[in-house]
């Protein structure tokens, strides 16, 4: 039997992930919001153009809502009740799996409904890149590699994290990804200063994303796909993004769909030629709505995969303590 806060942990995870189904993201008072506030702050006081002020900045800022999330675990060490709600409304805040979904299906509707302008509107709640050129199947191809990638950002990699981690790692993930979103792209102001912030969500990335991509080829039959076809796409065209972690989402997500994702991508002033990742046409507005089909089969995948590995780990610290 685990230990009794690792069960705490394993529970609140499984509550968490349930009130993102029933709640979505948390309409007000978010705590991803204050972080991003506290995190902007902490940006104008320390701001230099240079890698070194960028480090003490991703250090300060995912140190400081560690250590907090650290000292909250101590304190609940034997509380099990009250771990498990922190837990849980960590996970809650951490995981967007239902936005994500959401929002996928909201543009497969505009999109098999004619609505281009609409759909335009509709692509920056799911990426950055500039919408107003482009036309339903780059709509689509933009909305399935946005869904595929934040799979393992919004839902895989929390949960990754907590299992590994518990409420620290939840918390610790968050901030991350979080500071990747803000400082991690690439632009005169951050080319030097988000060096650190992007480098630390690439290492923090590396197993969620993968993981993602083996739940995706064993889902790939939920939206009618091919399994053994998924995972040849994974390894045959994961590493060719420009990305260690996005090529291996968005591969997999092509291979189970059946379709081929990348090519020209514009942000802003910045363009970018993405290699092809599968082997069929281009996305539908079919296609963007099994891509959230099958990201809502990962999810609950993942919370099932996480929670029994945090249960896991348990046990295994209690057999450790009865040697």
């Amino acid at each position: 039997m685990a230990q009794p806060r690792f069960a705490a942990d394993a529970v609140g995870m499984v509550l968490g992930a349930l009130l993102d189904v029933v709640f979505g993201d948390p309409r007000r008072w978010h705590p991803v919001a204050g972080f991003g506030r506290f995190a902007s702050l902490v940006e104008r006081r320390t701001y230099a153009d240079d890698r070194v002020a960028g480090a003490r900045f991703a250090l300060v800022t995912v140190g400081v809502p560690v250590a907090a999330a650290a000292a909250a675990a101590r304190l609940t060490r034997r509380r099990p009740v009250a771990r498990t709600a922190l837990v849980a409304a960590a996970t809650w805040a951490a995981l967007g799996g239902t936005s994500l979904a959401r929002e996928g299906r909201v543009m497969a509707d505009r999109l098999e409904h004619g609505d281009l302008d609409g759909a335009r509107e509709q692509l920056p709640n799911l990426c950055g890149r500039d919408p107003s050129t482009l036309e339903a199947p780059e709509l689509a191809r933009a909305t399935v590699e946005s869904v595929a990638e934040n799979t393992s950002d919004a839902v895989v990699g929390p949960l990754f994290w907590g299992a590994v981690a518990g409420l620290p790692g939840i918390v610790g993930y968050r901030a991350v990804n979080t500071l990747d979103a803000m400082v991690g792209h690439r632009s005169p102001r951050y080319a030097r200063f988000g060096t650190a912030s992007a480098r630390l969500d690439d290492v923090a990335n590396l197993a969620p994303s993968r993981l993602t991509a083996a739940l995706t080829v064993a889902a790939a039959p939920v939206v009618g796909g091919d399994p053994g076809q998924a995972l040849r796409v994974w390894q045959r065209d994961g590493g060719r993004h420009p990305s260690p972690n996005s090529g291996q989402c968005e591969a997999s997500m092509a291979g189970a769909l059946g379709v081929r994702l990348g090519g020209r991508n514009v942000y802003g002033s910045r363009v970018e030629e993405r290699p092809q990742l599968g082997d069929g046409g281009r996305p539908t507005p079919r296609d963007v709505r099994r891509a959230a089909t099958l990201s809502v089969t990962v999810a609950a995948a993942a919370v099932g995969v996480a929670a029994a590995a945090r249960l896991r780990l348990g046990r295994h610290e209690r057999g450790r303590g009865r040697k």
